[in-house]
């Protein structure tokens, strides 16, 4: 019924590990109970000592949550990103989660001083503004406020914004992204944003500063806001030499 746990070169609790992660998964909801440790003995004849061990990693992990007195809880399921180029529709679908997207707002018009900066724009001269609330499965996720280069994307408020921008960029207009800076930072959500994203208002979001390049040219200034509780990004660090 709950899997099979034997002897052999996989140690007890990476297996009981791997079964309990499947049910969480598959059988359990975020905010439901796990049965008590002395039932886990039951369920798979192991030790409590290897229960122990199998619930301590997945605590480790994010998969669950203790709470004293209470008992152990599937976590909140976050979405973890590696640190890397792809769409928000990309990303969320590589994690199996289904992407949708509300476009907030669509404006052709003189950007902000840094964003003329970030986008090595003439004085007055003008830039799309579109802003976008992405959710996942149902979920809000993050607010994009981006801003495209006009000279390079005509007419890009004509098209269906609420899918990928960077597929359309790619095929409508032959200029895929292929290179960012980008900043991450620590802020509170305001009302707008605690409003938007369904959090209270203070709450810790991850802030993004990203510039976006096809190629030579800069392509996209974009601030985005994403739900701590909810988004994660993980990255591989080297030794640079």
């Amino acid at each position: 019924m709950f899997g099979m746990i034997e002897d052999g070169t996989v140690p007890k609790h990476e297996q009981l590990r791997v079964i309990l992660e499947a049910r969480c998964r598959d059988d359990l909801a975020p905010g439901d109970m796990l049965p008590s440790e002395r039932q886990l003995c039951l369920d798979y004849g192991v030790s409590r000592i290897t229960v122990r061990e199998a619930l301590g990693q997945m605590v480790s992990d994010g998969h669950l949550v203790r709470i004293r007195g209470k008992g152990t809880f599937v976590a909140e399921r976050h979405a973890r990103s590696r640190l890397h180029l792809a769409s928000f529709h990309e990303d969320m679908r590589r994690l199996g989660r289904n992407p949708t997207t509300v476009v907030l707002q669509t404006e052709l018009r003189v950007p902000t001083p840094s964003t003329t900066a970030a986008l090595a724009l003439r004085a007055n001269e003008k830039a799309y503004h579109v802003k976008r609330l992405r959710l996942a499965d149902g979920n809000p996720i993050s607010i994009d406020d981006a801003w495209y280069t006009a000279a390079l994307v005509p007419n890009l408020d004509r098209y269906d914004l609420s899918q990928s921008i960077y597929q359309l960029l790619k095929v409508r207009y032959h200029r895929p992204i292929d290179h960012a800076e980008q900043t991450i930072s620590a802020e509170a959500a305001d009302k707008d944003k605690s409003t938007l994203l369904r959090v209270p208002k203070g709450a810790p979001l991850l802030a993004f500063d990203r510039i976006s390049y096809a190629g030579e040219h800069r392509i996209e200034h974009c601030w985005s806001w994403y739900r701590s509780d909810m988004y994660q990004v993980q990255m591989t660090v080297t030794d640079p030499g």
